[in-house]
């Protein structure tokens, strides 16, 4: 059984991974700036402090840390992303490099985001096309593939030659949690909202829960992988097809479509941002398959029919 300390951990993904750590019996210690519960440790993301004697002597550092992604992207919410993600990132590592018994992996969340906008080709860690001045989608869009590679360099630059460091470029983690993305998919569908968006060409990628944290188990053990690696499931698709499943799963039959115009009106009004919905995501796990690691829930149709199952039981 591993210590394993989790900067940033409070959110829907650092939720899902506490739950199944703690099941499977390792001791998890949760970095947030507003501690509440046992298990707890008070940091502001930016600054050593007395966190730091939580890493000291731990197995696994896994840092989730970074403002929300589900806001509007103006100039002042992009640069808190940057700034969180970053600033994070470099505090977790100077902590590591610093301390006398380091982890032996630190697991630094990052994003398929990094990846460009396209709709030929999916993208994997060996022959992906990084994102950036694509033509045809905002310019604003490019930010976002800043801060993904600002995040990873942060990794890369910290000195911290006893720690294996994987950077986890992770499509949407589906999971029947409340607030998660699965969640706004699915009342969306409920409320016959569900077709596709901006003709629903774009591709959508994503990960089961489960296997998010047996992917999360596995590169803990295998000792022989580091650097960036993609979670997602090997099956992205058309974001068309993807909600037509998500109908079929919850039994609704219609979905209304959205043009373009509509997204940007919807996601003014929830606050959020069309980059979400619109960038063709299609990222595979190239390593992670050739690794040997085997999916539970490869295709969108298991998946989403087991996640409307258990959310029909909370």
């Amino acid at each position: 059984m591993f210590k394993i300390v989790m900067p940033g951990g409070t959110g829907q993904v650092g939720t899902i991974l506490r739950r199944a750590l703690r099941a499977a019996g390792h001791d998890v210690v949760v970095l947030t700036r507003r501690p509440s519960r046992d298990g707890e440790v008070g940091w502001d993301g930016q600054t050593p402090g007395p966190w730091t004697k939580e890493i000291d002597g731990s197995d696994v550092v896994v840092n989730l840390a970074g403002r929300s992604v589900d806001c509007r992207y103006t100039p002042a919410n992009l640069r808190a992303m940057m700034d969180s993600r970053v600033n994070s990132t470099r505090v977790v590592g100077a902590a590591i490099a610093a301390a006398a018994r380091p982890p032996r992996v630190w697991l630094q969340m990052s994003t398929a985001t990094l990846y460009a906008h396209r709709l030929d080709a999916p993208n994997d860690e060996a022959t992906g096309v990084i994102g950036g001045g694509e033509p045809g989608v905002p310019g604003y869009w490019g930010y976002s593939v800043e801060i993904a590679k600002a995040w990873e360099a942060a990794q890369e630059r910290a000195g911290t030659p006893g720690t294996r460091k994987v950077a986890l470029r992770s499509a949407m983690v589906m999971s029947p949690d409340r607030g998660g993305v699965f969640d706004v998919l699915s009342r969306l569908t409920r409320l016959g909202l569900g077709g596709p968006v901006g003709g629903g060409a774009q591709y959508v990628s994503w990960i089961h829960d489960r296997d998010f944290v047996r992917a999360v188990e596995f590169l803990v053990e295998r000792d022989d992988l580091a650097g960036p690696v993609n979670l997602a499931a090997p099956g992205p698709l058309p974001q068309r097809a993807f909600m037509r499943v998500l109908r079929g799963a919850w039994g609704v039959p219609v979905g209304l479509p959205a043009t373009r115009w509509m997204a940007e009106a919807g996601a003014f009004v929830l606050r959020t941002d069309t980059e979400l919905l619109l960038k063709s995501r299609r990222v595979v796990p190239g390593r992670l398959l050739g690794a040997g690691f085997t999916f539970e829930c490869p295709d969108w149709a298991g998946a989403a029919g087991d996640l409307v199952r258990r959310r029909r039981l909370t």
